[in-house]
């Protein structure tokens, strides 16, 4: 018996059937025989072309521009609030520290000072915290820092309360707060500053970089354009066609832009980072280093050597006072940075507070040297006078520092944000106009190809 699944015998089977994508090119490949159909390729081919160039442009420079807007009003800012926290409490530290050696007699304005700066803190944790992605290092930072804060001031409240009443106890309050201070807040506010410093590079590096794929393509956009113009001369005598030129004339408005304009963008970003950016960093540090070292100062008296430290020098262990050991380091680091901060002001208002801070530090080293000498002779409350007496204690020359790197800081604040700001302006308004532009050069494109398609009609 025959198999009935099987062909009649002599008959062809018929021919298998073709996809979709082989009939398609099939179908452009006839059509580009003829020039109808060559210039209908070419108009499409036109028009994605000056489309893809525009809708790089759009993202690319959509993206610059949403991380220039970040530099300006969002990591910068965090950044100078995280160096804020870290001053806030670490000059509260500092003013606990002064009352505490003034014994029961703390002056109302110290106590205000420790308070404000408290207040301040606990603000700017609301603030960063507000700010902060959830989840982010960031966010366990200023958790951990909102944890500590209480525990820090009931240890101070203690410590005061012993203080008052004479009882010994107080300054070992005052030092176990002083310790959670500096070894878990003031570690804790660092860490978050150094965060958000590398978030702030971070966008800057996503701002600057030139959007070379959006530049090559428009390149290409316009060899493509002219390509066609000179093949439409070649054949039809006429010099130009509207609409290519139309076309050539929105490409190329859309590449000059973008290169102009983010190169404007990219040297306003490049110079709030050289002459706003670097400056606030290294001011910032030195404010911290005037701050740890103010209140080492403070409780070199409070410890009265209780608190030693070996280091070793030309070979041999000495033994140190350990609060006046770190003031040293702390004083040398706040000279390193004063230094630095002078070679990088570029204007009078930026170099004339560094200047006079640096010489506020110079005369608060000559008489804490002076204090330091009366302490040693047992002299403790002529060293207490040098410390925190009135305007020739070393406590004038902390408040000069501090009071001339706030006027430089505000200044280089300033200097960052007209510098970034003419940088985020150059980018303002491009990826909206690029896409614009390039609508109506793929229009002009499919225009003037269809002047010439008219033609075979």
């Amino acid at each position: 018996m025959a198999d009935l699944a099987s062909p009649p015998t002599g008959t062809t089977p018929p021919p298998a059937r073709r996809t979709a994508f082989a009939e398609g090119v099939d179908t452009v490949r006839a059509a580009a025989t003829t020039e109808p159909g060559r210039l209908r390729i070419i108009g499409a081919l036109l028009a994605l072309l000056v489309l893809a160039f525009g809708a790089v442009t759009a993202w690319q420079t959509t993206d610059r521009e949403a991380a220039a807007d970040d530099v300006l009003y969002k990591s910068q800012p965090l950044s100078s609030a995280a160096a804020d926290i870290y001053r806030s409490l670490a000059d509260a530290n500092t003013a606990a520290s002064s009352g505490f050696l003034a014994g029961g007699q703390e002056t109302a304005a110290s106590r205000q000072r420790y308070e404000e700066d408290i207040d301040k803190a606990a603000a700017e944790l609301v603030t960063a915290a507000s700010n902060a992605d959830p989840g982010s290092p960031s966010t366990e930072f200023i958790t951990r820092l909102n944890k500590l804060l209480p525990e820090y001031k009931g240890l101070v409240e203690r410590a005061r309360t012993y203080n008052r009443q004479g009882f010994p106890v107080g300054g070992a309050y005052l030092r176990y707060a002083n310790e959670k201070m500096q070894d878990e807040m003031l570690p804790a506010a660092e860490d978050l500053y150094q965060l958000e410093n590398r978030r702030l590079r971070d966008d800057y590096g996503d701002a600057t970089p030139y959007p070379w794929a959006a530049i090559a393509l428009g390149v290409v956009a316009l060899a493509g354009l002219a390509r066609a113009q000179h093949r439409d001369y070649r054949r039809t005598n006429r010099v130009l066609n509207h609409g290519l030129v139309a076309a050539s004339a929105a490409t190329a408005v859309v590449l000059l832009w973008l290169v102009v304009g983010h190169t404007v963008a990219r040297s306003g970003l490049q110079s709030s980072y050289d002459d706003g950016v670097r400056s606030l960093n290294v001011l910032h540090d030195a404010r911290i280093a005037s701050l740890k070292a103010r209140g080492n100062e403070n409780l070199t008296l409070v410890s009265r050597g209780a608190e030693t430290v070996k280091v070793t020098a030309d070979g041999d262990e000495i033994t140190l006072d350990k609060y006046d050991h770190e003031f040293t380091t702390d004083m040398g680091a706040l000279d390193k940075g004063l230094s630095l901060a002078a070679r990088l002001a570029d204007d009078r208002p930026g170099e004339k507070p560094v200047a006079t801070a640096e010489s506020n530090m110079a005369e608060w080293k000559r008489r804490h040297t002076v204090a330091r000498a009366q302490d040693d002779n047992g002299n403790y409350e002529q060293a207490l006078a040098l410390v925190i007496g009135g305007k020739d204690a070393t406590g004038a020359c902390f408040d000069g520092v501090d009071k001339n790197l706030a006027i430089a800081l505000a200044h280089e604040e300033a200097e960052f944000r007209q510098a970034a700001g003419n940088g985020l302006d150059a980018m303002t308004g491009l990826s909206i106009g690029a896409a614009v532009l390039a609508v109506l050069g793929a229009a002009g494109a499919l225009l003037g190809i269809g002047r010439r398609l008219s033609e075979y009609r």
